[in-house]
């Protein structure tokens, strides 16, 4: 594909009247609209905007790329813009700039689009190019550059894969180096080319491994990484780093790679970067000391958030579908496949916990700390251990297998091969299923018995009290411990025929309703307090919430547990309370909106969740942090 085929010349601004970065933004934002390449210009700013949130786009020599790959783009389109006078767009250098490359990529873009805006990227690295495209007055002259320039250029690469180098000798100067960026659109392959030409220059042989959107390329291979003097990873997400055990490694955000090629090339060559440890558990990439203990464990909950969510989403969804069968009778095949492929002891929501602890572990003691991890949150779940047991069983595995790799290290490296498949199953096993069942098990169940006692001498007092607790209860762990001792007090109630059975269920179901839609008010009215993942998670709470299933709020709690648990008890708490203020009764276990009918006041039981809710949402939009400080203060980036 030419470039020219994405960078339209009816879209190019060859005369741009922005005099800031927003407004530059703005003006190529507008054209991309009056061109119908893009379908909701309000989301397609939110993330370019995001994008420049995690480190500026204008990456300095006067050219800037704000990029973004998201649903609010139609079709694949570079928009160019020319300013004369320069723009202050933040970039790297400090200085103006003039040239402007907007790329809009839609979710689904396909490789050959992919490949046309890593070509595009790479062009700009040449300096003599970059000054005729300055140069140029109309859209036509523009497009001749680059269709002139995309020519020899392809022409050059078909050249050296007919004729390739040969391979350097260990003896001479070799430099290995991989390259990533969030989007992977653009910066991945800016530093891949700025590496490559630098080194060609120094006379200094390189092998550079691109990570970008179409996923790895020109993988390093083992005899290569074994040959180099040293490893630049120049990258802003994570990339697999135990490859580089015991080589000296340098890290550096990709901007680097772009900028300071000369730079990181001589440290590499000069032995100025420090040696991986693999082994010592440390991942390099997260010993800096500019990274927190809490940006660390705060990484590592997001990774298993993000694994999880799926399984709360789809069998949520699924498992309040079943509920609008189950009045046919439970026998109903519907109703049974549903329930079997959402819930029970089969489906989606038997690996939630499990997905979550598994995939925290992995996060701290990569893939050896997967197996154990996953056991470790399916014996929580399987207890009354809940999802803070998951947690906990998370980052006890994975933190046992950072302990095992340091226990086993000394091994002569002829046994090295026995670490992943023996010794790590084994005792990473051992160890984290054995604290599981003689610690955490035991704990959480003292605490599950001891708050359904609590729970029955306080039902023999005030009956307002008694809903308030019983609803705060249900946001506390939202499907743990104390969330499941509140619902079984109601269950023990409700199955032993006292009068007052109704009323209990009412309190726990209104309570364990509030906090899934509680979020879902929240992400959609206080929407610039959430990234674009939490919000299309927020949308399902709202199914999840209406259906009585309190676990939709998990990935939110974990994420931010101070904020969202303590806002959602104050709104469960109060509907809980409300529902025995009213006498709202519910003959029904389960079911949430779709049992409403069944109530002796139905209007009461759905005003009192809405209560609830909305004072939950608003104590959460107003006391989350915007999602810009947010990202700030965790030292993370998000896609």
């Amino acid at each position: 594909m030419k470039m020219t085929d994405l960078m339209i010349k009816r879209a190019m601004v060859m005369d741009m009247q922005a005099t800031t970065k927003e407004e530059a933004i703005d003006e190529l934002i507008a054209s991309l609209e009056r061109n119908e390449r893009i379908n909701d210009p309000k989301l397609f700013k939110e993330m370019i905007l995001k994008r420049e949130a995690e480190s500026s786009t204008g990456i300095g020599d006067g050219i800037a790329m704000p990029h973004a790959k998201t649903k609010a783009v139609n079709e694949a389109t570079v928009v160019f813009g020319r300013s004369k006078k320069g723009v202050d767009y933040k970039a790297l250098d400090g200085k103006p700039s003039y040239l402007f490359f907007m790329i809009a990529a839609p979710e689904g873009a396909s490789n050959v689009h992919l490949q046309t805006l890593a070509a595009l990227s790479r062009l700009l690295i040449d300096q003599d190019f970059v000054a005729e495209v300055k140069q140029a007055e109309t859209p036509e002259q523009v497009a001749r550059l680059f269709d002139d320039k995309q020519a020899e250029k392809e022409k050059a690469e078909k050249k050296e894969a007919a004729h390739p180098a040969q391979e350097t000798s260990d003896d001479d100067k070799f430099v290995v180096a991989v390259t990533a960026c969030p989007t992977g659109i653009a910066h991945t392959y800016m530093a891949e080319d700025a590496l490559k030409k630098k080194a060609a220059e120094m006379g200094v042989a390189i092998r550079v491994e691109t990570d970008g959107s179409e996923g790895a390329k020109h993988v390093l291979t083992h005899d290569e990484i074994k040959r180099a003097a040293g490893v630049i990873v120049a990258a802003d997400k994570k990339v697999e780093m135990a490859r580089f055990d015991g080589k000296k490694v340098l890290q550096t955000p990709v901007s680097d790679g772009i900028r300071k090629p000369e730079e990181l090339i001589n440290k590499v060559l000069h032995g100025q970067a420090p040696v991986y440890h693999a082994e010592g558990g440390v991942d390099f990439s997260e010993s800096e000391s500019t990274v927190s203990i809490w940006n660390r464990i705060y990484k590592d909950l997001m990774n298993g958030i993000s694994h999880m969510l799926p399984f709360v989403v789809g069998g949520g969804i699924l498992l309040a579908i079943s509920f609008m069968f189950e009045h046919l009778g439970k026998n109903n095949t519907i109703f049974q496949m549903l329930s079997s492929v959402a819930g029970g002891q089969t489906g989606a929501f038997h690996f939630l916990i499990a997905i979550l602890a598994g995939y925290i572990a992995v996060s701290i003691g990569d893939r050896p700390a997967l197996m154990p991890g996953v056991v470790g949150g399916f014996m929580a779940y399987s207890s009354n251990a809940g999802f803070l047991g998951g947690l906990a069983a998370g980052f006890l595995a994975g933190w046992v297998i950072i302990l095992l790799k340091k226990v086993f290290a000394g091994l002569p490296r002829t046994l090295n091969g026995l670490k992943p498949i023996l010794l790590f199953p084994v005792f990473g096993l051992l160890i984290t299923g054995g604290l599981m069942y003689y610690i955490l098990d035991p704990i959480f169940t003292w605490v599950n018995t001891g708050l359904v006692g609590a729970l029955s001498h306080l039902g023999t007092g005030n009956a307002i009290l008694l809903g308030l607790v019983l609803g705060g209860m249900q946001a506390v762990d939202m499907g743990g411990p104390v969330n499941k001792a509140a619902y079984t007090f109601a269950i023990g109630v409700f199955t032993s025929g006292a009068s007052n059975g109704g009323l209990m269920m009412a309190a726990v179901m209104a309570g364990g309703m509030v906090p899934p839609l509680a979020i879902a008010l929240a992400t959609t009215f206080f929407r610039a307090k959430f990234n674009e993942e939490e919000r299309k998670a927020g949308i399902t709470n709202y199914v999840l919430g209406l259906s009585f299933i309190t676990e939709g709020a998990i990935p939110f709690a974990a994420a931010d547990p101070l904020r969202i648990i303590c806002s959602s008890i104050i709104g469960s708490a109060t509907a809980g309370a409300l529902t025995q203020l009213w006498k709202v009764s519910i003959p029904a276990p389960h079911g949430g909106i779709f049992v409403v009918a069944l109530s002796n006041q139905p209007f009461l039981f759905i005003a009192a969740i809405l209560i609830g809710a909305v004072i939950s949402g608003l104590i959460i939009g107003f006391w989350k942090n915007p999602l810009k400080k947010r990202e700030n203060s965790s030292g993370l980036k998000h896609e």
